[in-house]
């Protein structure tokens, strides 16, 4: 067995004997040590608690952990790369995100898996549970059933239900489409971008960039381009069906300004590479091998800005700068929504702190001397503790000017200096 391998499956049993297995398990936050603090904690001192969420629901947020309590909910359909391998194969993932959650933004997430693939059933099941929570994560499931079951959730609950596969790989990427552009003094409204996978990233990454002002997005599956003459298209896919000569992956890179690969490896070659406008952008994301590898990208061209889902190249696409930061504002003002304008201000809030100087232990902790804006940092680093407050604070205040967060008295300075506070004792 690998290395490495081993070493995955070391991590996640338990060390000794009074230990656990798995990534996560409960934390106490009141002490129970005493007679009278058993008391408060259960019988009978619990009931008064009860009573006032039984007048008044949004007493839950002042007695409960509710309003800082996000569910990761997956039925296992598309778990990484790894596709269809069952709910409780999945389980791993859905903890690790759940450490994420904790590890980036003081959010605490239990993850549930779901012993069904059966749209209506998870509906159902998440509909039932869901005032528990804060939040909903759904996670890793399979398009196109992905893309019903999160709307009709959100018409349904009344807290925020977010498909990250499809929205946070939407957000990074458009933050460094946003500090692209600006680079190359392009406008949004000019390009030709090209998306190679339709699934659910795929397409939630074509409607962001059709927010910030994109109006040529030329998108292809495993057939090839999505255009009017074809007739096996879902929903999703029509929306970016248009008339198009293109019909393979090498006439959709040819004068492209952008592609975005949320496909598999080797899915660009260096002759797309080539073929594409002047100062290019190329967002790599299959993981563990992207489309194309940085080196043969850059071997080609010199104007090239390259980015990967991979740690070990610049410019990650990384979802945990989005995810976390995105619940723990929606979270501070107890949104009941996470809106469109919501993920572009966590866009925009990416995209201006990778202007910011980088500071020394963000810098250590990629064993890198110098990281400046520029082609090889146009996305911040998951490091970077400031995205706490610049990211959480924008999707709040996006949220408070939606009508769609339930706090009252919103104050932003204050609010910011709260997140900050946070940044620091972490």
């Amino acid at each position: 067995m690998a290395t490495f391998e081993q070493e995955s499956l070391d991590y996640h049993k338990a060390k000794n004997k009074f230990d656990t297995n798995g990534k996560i398990g409960t934390l106490i936050t009141k002490p129970c040590d005493t007679i009278a603090e058993l008391a408060m904690a259960y019988s009978p001192g619990v009931a008064y608690p009860c009573l006032e969420i039984e007048k008044d629901i949004e007493k839950a947020y002042d007695y409960t952990n509710k309003g800082n309590l996000v569910a990761v909910i997956s039925d296992g359909t598309a778990v990484l790369g790894l596709g269809d391998i069952g709910h409780l194969a999945g389980k791993p993932v859905m903890e690790g995100k759940c450490v994420l959650f904790k590890s980036f933004a003081h959010v605490d997430a239990i993850d549930i898996e779901i012993n069904s693939k059966d749209t209506e059933v998870i509906i159902a099941t998440v509909a039932a549970i869901a005032d528990t929570f804060g939040g909903i994560n759904l996670e890793d499931i399979g398009a196109p059933k992905c893309f019903e079951i999160e709307e009709r959730l959100k018409e349904i609950c009344n807290v925020p239900v977010f498909h990250d596969d499809q929205h946070g790989t939407a957000v990074i990427t458009t933050a460094g489409l946003i500090n692209a552009l600006e680079m190359s003094g392009k406008k949004a409204e000019d390009l030709k971008v090209t998306v190679i996978g339709a699934g659910a990233s795929g397409i939630a990454c074509a409607k962001m960039y059709k927010q910030l002002g994109v109006k040529n997005i030329t998108m292809l599956d495993s057939k090839g381009v999505i255009h009017s003459g074809r007739t096996d298209l879902n929903a999703q896919k029509l929306e970016f069906a248009f008339d198009t000569p293109d019909r393979t992956p090498e006439d959709a890179a040819k004068n492209a300004d952008m592609i975005l690969g949320l496909s598999g490896p080797e899915q660009i070659t260096q002759d797309m590479v080539r073929s594409m406008a002047a100062n290019p952008i190329i967002f790599a994301c299959a993981n563990p091998t992207p489309e194309i590898m940085p080196d043969l990208a850059k071997a080609v061209r010199d104007d090239l800005i390259i980015g990967t889902g991979r740690s070990d190249f610049s410019n990650q696409v990384n979802n945990v700068l989005g995810f976390p930061f995105i619940f723990r504002g929606a979270l501070d003002v107890r949104a009941t929504k996470i809106t469109e304008n919501m993920k572009m201000a966590a866009a925009r809030a990416l995209a201006a702190l990778a202007k910011e100087p980088v500071p020394d232990y963000v810098k250590k902790a990629h064993n890198r001397a110098e990281m400046t804006y520029g082609r090889e940092y146009i996305i911040p680093s998951p490091f970077d503790k400031r995205l706490l407050v610049w990211v959480s604070s924008a999707v709040a205040a996006a949220g408070v000017a939606d009508g769609v967060a339930h706090v009252k008295d919103f104050n932003l300075d204050a609010y910011k200096a709260k997140l900050q506070d946070m940044a620091d004792n972490s």
